[in-house]
């Protein structure tokens, strides 16, 4: 008996440590190595914008987390004005999707003025870490 309880408890605590390791980086801002330039047919499509640094977020109604993501954004480009957002449904755009290797909800793209994606994040960022993106983006 007391050895299942040992199996259970280990097995528990391996799927725990399992879970935090794989979820260590969600919304984690990270820098895109390699600053790829989107299109004009992707300039067209999300509508990124020319006149400032864009915020496009893939969504779907059906993801929770992603409600987080749109107020997140919603504010940050609110207090910094010169910052476009751009909300794109996963459903209803699957072809974008797969164009910016969207593997997650919600997944949050950021472009600089020329159209070039700098920044990327899994899962919910913070909005201190969206604003440390974009403040250098704005200069």
């Amino acid at each position: 008996m007391s050895l299942v309880i040992i199996a259970v408890v280990a097995a528990i605590v391996v799927g725990a440590l399992a879970g935090r390791l794989s979820t260590r980086r969600a919304g984690r801002i990270r820098e895109v190595p390699e600053a790829s330039l989107a299109t004009a047919a992707d300039v067209e499509a999300l509508g990124i914008s020319r006149g400032g640094p864009t915020v496009v977020h893939f969504s779907a109604p059906w993801c929770g987390p992603c409600d987080r993501v749109r107020r997140v954004v919603g504010q940050v480009c609110d207090d910094l004005g010169a910052v476009a957002h751009i909300e794109v449904d996963l459903d209803t755009n699957p072809v974008a999707a797969r164009r910016f290797s969207v593997l997650s909800l919600p997944t949050t793209l950021i472009f600089d003025v020329e159209g070039r994606q700098r920044y990327r994040a899994s899962g919910v960022p913070t909005a201190a870490d969206l604003r440390s993106a974009l403040q250098p983006l704005l200069a």
